[in-house]
């Protein structure tokens, strides 16, 4: 006998709300009658926290799991004790997160996918069959963001930070050429930004005393956790954006438009438990016999002599459709 199981949401983003009803069907396809102790429809929302090493130490390391933090965890009967003919049954279903007036477990952060943290909200339908029979069941992920009452109602306008990058404003050792003939790149970038709209803004390479490889933006994440006393932070890639490959006209404005990976990003996260923040690294490379000895480095630690970086914080805000 086979069985499947299937959660269908009448969205095909599967992208809510809390507030908003999340309605769908269950699916089940059956080669024969199947008798059952009742069909329960639960949601759980959750934040997973971890430490996976790097800056932890070795006893944050041992402890490296921490208690979950609920969110929401909430379940209906779909349908009572009975049984389900053969062939393809569809039961529908609606459920709202947050009602109205409900006291929920915790905040309703958004849907978040990280090394450290991450941020889920999973619907789940059990089918209960008694001692005899194994239980059926199917998990599927919705992607929750927040109701427009719990932010403030104000217009989000991009925060633009002007920069300059010249051999004096880096902390590394830098190629004898760069300091003597000099360097130098102006622009500007959005430190604030809502999730729906890129990282913008423009450089621009003024001088340059040796010839450019190559010019990078690199999107970290930077994840606290609070472990017992002590706050363990990791920072990690993202994702890399390349805005030029080898040398560029001297003078020429290049924009900047970087578009955010949703699962991967959310709004910036200041809890008790733990924060999320993001950075972007602007990262020059630089011709030389030096660079053709070592591979692209991690942009956290540019590598000395044929780097050049700057980096910025950036503050995601919340999303909103219009």
């Amino acid at each position: 006998m086979s069985t499947k199981i299937v959660l269908k949401f009448f969205r095909s983003n599967r992208i809510y709300r809390p507030s908003e009803p999340v309605e769908g069907k269950i699916v089940i396809n059956s080669n024969s009658s199947i008798s059952h102790h009742g069909i329960r429809l639960s949601v759980t929302g959750s934040v997973s926290l971890q430490v996976r090493g790097g800056s932890a130490g070795v006893i944050e390391s041992f402890y490296g799991a921490v208690k979950p933090i609920t969110i929401v965890n909430k379940s209906i009967e779909v349908k009572p004790l009975g049984k389900i003919g053969s062939g393809t049954t569809e039961l529908p279903f609606t459920m709202v997160l947050k009602q109205t007036g409900e006291k929920s477990l915790g905040r309703f952060y958004e849907t978040y996918h990280g090394t450290d943290v991450s941020i889920q909200y999973l619907f789940t339908v059990d089918i209960a069959r008694g001692y005899l029979y194994k239980s059926l069941s199917a998990t599927m992920e919705v992607i929750v963001e927040s109701d427009k009452a719990d932010v403030l109602e104000r217009p989000v306008s991009p925060e633009m930070a002007i920069f300059y990058i010249t051999q004096d404003t880096q902390r590394h050792p830098l190629l004898p050429e760069i300091k003597s003939g000099g360097f130098r790149v102006t622009g500007r970038i959005s430190t604030l930004c809502s999730l729906l709209d890129p990282i913008s803004g423009e450089l621009t390479v003024e001088t340059s005393a040796v010839p450019i490889s190559s010019i990078d933006i690199h999107l970290l994440r930077v994840e606290s956790v609070l472990i017992g006393e002590k706050i363990v932070t990791e920072t990690s890639l993202i994702q890399t954006t390349q805005k030029a490959d080898g040398d560029i006209c001297r003078n020429l404005t290049l924009p900047i438009y970087v578009i955010l990976p949703r699962l991967l990003t959310c709004p910036s996260v200041f809890a008790g438990p733990f924060s999320i923040e993001f950075k972007v690294f602007i990262v020059i490379s630089f011709q030389s016999e030096l660079s053709k000895l070592h591979k692209k480095s991690d942009p956290r630690t540019p590598r000395l002599w044929v780097n050049i970086s700057q980096n910025f914080n950036v503050e995601e805000t919340y999303l909103f459709a219009s």
